[in-house]
């Protein structure tokens, strides 16, 4: 399981990535394994606002449909339209072909209550 020391995790499986204001989001190695070939991701409009453990989007899977939770609240700057035409990309590359959005962070603090790498995976390991 690739878990990069670097990311901050959520526990609903969403990594992020602080890069100044913004922070790119995707889903965890762990995620993508649980959920199988994933076939769509269904991903928010720019400028769409998100909010802390609110649903932003879904990934669908041959198994099941998943809902995506938003691990910080922001305005979405950016997102990954090559997932469109291929959302393979979530299942072969998670953290880097596979980021899902960009936003803007509103509240710099809600990055402190995610998980660092090494408590996401003590949680996953719980399970």
């Amino acid at each position: 399981m690739n878990t990069p020391k670097e990311l901050r995790y959520s526990e609903e499986h969403e990594w992020v990535k602080v890069e100044g204001n913004v922070a790119r989001i995707g889903i965890t190695d762990f995620a993508q394994s649980e959920l199988g070939d994933i076939v769509f991701v269904e991903l928010p409009e720019v400028g769409d606002e998100i909010t802390v453990n609110e649903p932003f989007g879904s990934v669908e899977s041959v198994k099941t449909v998943s809902e995506l939770y938003a691990p910080i609240s922001g305005k979405v700057v950016e997102i990954n339209e090559d997932l469109d035409g291929n959302p393979e990309f979530v299942n072969e590359s998670p953290y880097e072909k596979a980021w899902m959005i960009v936003v803007e962070l509103s509240d710099n603090s809600e990055v402190e209550n995610l998980l660092s790498a090494e408590k996401y995976e003590e949680m996953i390991n719980q399970d």
